[in-house]
């Protein structure tokens, strides 16, 4: 394919009919609008069982290199949008997420907008926005074991249910708390309405610039949620006291085993994911329609003299 092409990938969670069908739907626009619709070879067999030429499909990394990607259009939830965000990370094709989930807050759009949406990404009629990711290490004494990311959250967890997790947590590489838990979430802002936010963490607007701790089930005083700043660094050692062994979780994508003495490092990442937007809606409006809040009554500010 040339790079000179509009190469879109289009992702989709094909093992649900109504992401199949939407998938269909985008990728006949795309066709008719003289864009190229690009697809993981596996969704491609997938796709083309619906009766969708194979030749007028493109396969990633056989004929589109992910960095002549115009975008990403994502259709399914969160979960599919993280999916997407693995597979294009580090380069600059943006993402543009139609919901077909239940509680997403990644998606820009819902299943009825999808035309609408495609219609925007043809004439390229959209914001990107930059969202902040991790960078997370597993260190054993002072030598890196593992190294992955995360948009959402890293989570060490125990590893068996009948067994406490013992850690200590260390902000900034200074020693703050140990305890027994279930385990530890440390979270972006976008992370903030996913893991983070069941286990009672604080809900944090997209624009602010920071990394939030929140401790699960811990068996301790001072076990609060913490809030730093996005230079700083969070740090959870597994310690070599405790019967249990942890695993890493990012983004319920990427996982690591955790034996005891083993340190997982959290900082920000160099590599931003990045969000393709048709509206500049309010975070806050997002939350009351997600969440489903009760705002009946209010009639607004006062009007200005």
């Amino acid at each position: 394919m040339s790079s000179e092409a509009r190469n879109i990938l289009v992702v989709s969670h094909t093992g649900r009919s109504d992401s199949l069908d939407a998938a269909v739907q985008v990728i006949a626009q795309l066709l008719d609008a003289g864009a190229v619709p690009v697809l993981q070879r596996d969704e491609r067999e997938e796709i083309c069982a619906t009766g969708l030429a194979p030749e007028d499909l493109a396969i990633l990394y056989e004929d589109v290199r992910p960095a002549d990607l115009e975008l990403v259009i994502v259709l399914g939830g969160d979960g599919t949008i993280l999916r997407a965000a693995e597979i294009v990370r580090g380069f600059s094709a943006p993402i543009l997420g139609v919901n077909l989930g239940h509680v997403g807050f990644l998606a820009e759009s819902e299943r009825d907008d999808l035309a609408d949406a495609v219609h925007r990404v043809i004439g390229r009629d959209y914001l990107v926005e930059e969202r902040m990711t991790l960078s997370v290490r597993v260190k054993r004494d002072s030598e890196v074991i593992f190294e992955t990311w995360a948009l959402n959250e890293a989570t060490v967890e125990k590893a068996s249910r009948e067994r406490m997790l013992e850690v200590v947590i260390e902000v900034d590489a200074r020693p703050l708390s140990s305890f027994g838990c279930d385990g530890v979430v440390v979270s972006t802002p976008t992370g903030s309405t996913a893991y983070a936010f069941s286990a009672g963490g604080p809900v944090i607007w997209p624009s602010v610039e920071a990394i939030t701790m929140v401790p699960l089930s811990a068996h301790a005083l001072f076990a609060r949620p913490i809030v730093v700043g996005p230079d700083s660094s969070l740090a959870i050692e597994v310690l070599k006291r405790t019967d249990a062994t942890g695993v890493l979780w990012c983004d319920g994508r990427r996982t690591h085993d955790l034996e005891p003495g083993a340190r997982v490092v959290v900082r920000r990442s160099s590599v931003p994911v990045r969000l393709a937007r048709l509206h500049e809606s309010a975070f806050t409006d997002r939350l009351v329609k997600k969440f489903h809040l009760p705002v009946s009554g209010w009639r607004g500010p006062a009007p200005r003299d």
